[in-house]
């Protein structure tokens, strides 16, 4: 009777311990939350390090110290954004300045072809356009263009505060990582001996695997970048919007340092602008896009960033949207090559260990039997290696 008492009453018995452990983990959280923009200057720092170690690695084995190797490295970078910002910097920024000005009239040609075509359709199908304005409600499209072309001009006003602060973290985040490339032996090191043995030795050997991930991606994807900010460029001054072209060409550039959501970005403000020119020029810049994406997918991506990230495409667009729901832009960069990095942690450390356990081979009666039932006779001496 007593023992059915206590099952139809249950006590919970909390130890002391486990509200340390929760107080401790909820401190942690609200620490990181506190901390969050530190933690996302020293991930952009993780991945500058990655992308210009190859460079610092190579000059070391010619016995060039890797702080004079860090240094040249970034004089050699500032110089070309110096070349780049004096040969074609100030057209580029002032067709930018001037697409944002125009956004507004670029709106009103949009409002008026879609006003002509609808006229036109009126002809022969009534019916339909009155289902299409029903839809649309053009008066309150078009409101609403020219209260959004107002708000991006007055914003674009603020973009210079929020550019400088986003400068001084870059040039931030490129100090730090010098600082891990000059010394990043005793860094590594220092962090190593934190976590116990053998996760010791194991963390230590994918060092060099996760840092040549990472670096791989970033190069191959500013490459990728390049290559279609050029095309782009030369694309759109061929087909008449050579007032715009070098803007829209760098807008792109940038936007497809994004994965999967970059082109889409890069295409908008492009064919906006084309619709002022008419049907067929907006038709052209469409197909000159999709051309370009089906490049990018097909050839560049593959030959410059090729397997480098080793996680299936449906995760990197996860991550991407990911880091933009938490991060914002910049999380859409860096996000990936974090999830490449923790992509070989779980390749070395658990997928490969896993598929060499199931290969090893089991005795059966002086027969060899394989994970998958094949047999092989013979007296067989077995040397099992020990996973990592």
């Amino acid at each position: 009777m007593n023992r059915l008492k206590r099952l139809s009453n249950p006590q919970i018995s909390i130890s002391a311990s486990s509200v340390l452990w929760v107080a401790a983990i909820a401190l942690a959280l609200v620490l990181l939350w506190q901390l969050r923009s530190l933690i996302l200057l020293l991930m952009v720092a993780v991945v500058l390090a990655a992308t210009i170690a190859p460079v610092v690695d190579w000059a070391e084995q010619w016995r060039i110290p890797r702080w004079v190797t860090v240094v040249l490295v970034y004089l050699g970078l500032a110089a070309g954004i110096i070349g780049f910002s004096v040969l074609i910097g100030p057209a580029v920024f002032s067709q930018i300045e001037k697409l944002i000005r125009q956004f507004p009239l670029f709106a009103r040609d949009l409002i008026d072809l879609v006003e002509n075509w609808l006229l036109t359709l009126n002809t022969t199908r009534p019916e339909l356009v009155s289902q299409i304005e029903q839809t649309l409600n053009l008066p309150s499209l078009t409101t609403w263009g020219a209260r959004t072309s107002q708000q991006l001009l007055l914003k674009s006003f603020s973009f210079t505060t929020g550019l400088v602060g986003a400068l001084f973290s870059l040039v931030l985040a490129l100090f730090i990582s010098g600082y891990m490339l000059s010394d990043n032996r005793t860094l590594i090191n220092s962090l190593i001996r934190l976590v116990p043995p053998p996760w010791d030795e194991r963390l230590a050997a994918q060092v060099t695997p996760i840092s040549y991930r990472m670096g791989s991606y970033i190069r191959g994807r500013v490459l990728v970048s390049a290559v279609l900010g050029v095309i782009i460029t030369t694309g759109l001054g061929l087909l008449g919007l050579s007032e715009f072209a070098l803007g829209l060409g760098a807008i792109a550039a940038v936007t497809n340092l994004i994965p999967f959501l970059g082109p889409i970005l890069g295409a908008v403000p492009a064919l906006v602008v084309a619709i002022s020119q008419g049907w067929w020029v907006l038709l052209w810049v469409l197909l000159l896009f999709v051309v370009i994406q089906n490049l990018e997918t097909y050839i560049l991506d593959p030959l410059l960033v090729g397997s480098s990230v080793g996680v299936h495409p449906l995760y990197q667009l996860l991550a991407v949207l990911g880091g933009t729901q938490v991060l914002g832009i910049i999380g859409a960069l860096i996000v990936p090559p974090w999830v490449a990095g923790a992509a070989v942690l779980l390749e070395n450390l658990y997928l490969e260990p896993k598929a060499r356990r199931e290969q090893q081979v089991i005795f059966n009666g002086g027969r060899v039997t394989d994970c998958n039932g094949h047999q092989s006779p013979g007296v067989v001496t077995l040397a099992l290696t020990k996973a990592n």
